[in-house]
């Protein structure tokens, strides 16, 4: 898929606009589906997002990019903020978020308190020798 081409398809058919700067793929995005850049108007895309969620997924993506380059140049709200994107971008059917990758989503670590048995949920990992519960004071163990 040639994506400037896709991208300029995308905002004639959903804004009826022309985009007329680079559209390029940036591996390199972890958590994004893409960015708008206001000082030369291109847009970066995350191809994972395309491999993972499909055509569909992507296109409210690049929807969502393409509210901030639109409003950008006509001088309008573009930040996430603005209610001038936030309007423009219901009325195109873009997403507000990224969905979440596989590679995203965060394991979590419990513990359980061998007094009063409170569940504890951590990103990280807690050294029971050192921690204790902080309701009862009592000793933690590692749940899983």
């Amino acid at each position: 898929m040639n994506l400037v081409d896709y991208v300029k398809s995308v905002s004639q058919e959903d804004f009826g606009k022309p985009f007329r700067h680079q559209a390029v793929w940036n591996n390199r995005l972890k958590s994004t589906g893409g960015r708008f850049f206001p000082h030369d108007g291109h847009l970066d895309f995350n191809p994972k997002i395309y491999e993972e969620f499909g055509l569909a997924t992507f296109r409210k993506i690049v929807r969502h990019e393409l509210c901030h380059y639109h409003l950008y140049y006509e001088k309008k709200g573009y930040k996430h903020k603005d209610a001038d994107f936030k309007n423009l971008l219901k009325r195109v059917d873009g997403l507000r978020y990224t969905p979440k990758s596989q590679q995203q989503k965060v394991n979590y670590f419990q513990y359980v308190c061998q007094k009063c048995g409170l569940v504890y949920e951590r990103k990280r990992r807690v050294d029971t020798g050192k921690f204790a519960c902080g309701k009862c004071r009592g000793k933690l163990e590692q749940k899983r």
